[in-house]
């Protein structure tokens, strides 16, 4: 799965950097949009470190499923904006 996950960073930020070097996200962290459709996606940063923890592994590979992995831009997760919310907040407190 980490070799996905390596696969799906360096797919969506290698070109998006290319585009807009000043709107990168922080270091150590990585833009995701969530959503199923293009119409509702909500634009998020969060921290690389919970792209291993897996739940959200496992929420790659079904987004993976859903759009593939050869696309420009940020990652896409296929999610309910507010259950993916809930589950980052969830996360991060267990990390704590």
């Amino acid at each position: 799965m980490r070799s996905v996950v390596k696969k799906l960073l360096s797919c969506g930020t290698k070109s998006y950097a290319s585009s807009r070097t000043s709107a990168l996200p922080k270091e150590g962290r990585v833009r995701v949009y969530v959503c199923k459709d293009r119409e509702t996606q909500c634009k998020l940063e969060v921290d690389t470190s919970l792209l291993n923890h897996p739940m959200l592994e496992d929420l790659l590979r079904l987004s993976q499923e859903e759009f593939g992995h050869s696309y420009e831009g940020a990652l896409r997760i296929a999610c309910d904006i507010d259950v993916f919310i809930k589950l980052i907040n969830l996360f991060k407190s267990q990390k704590h």
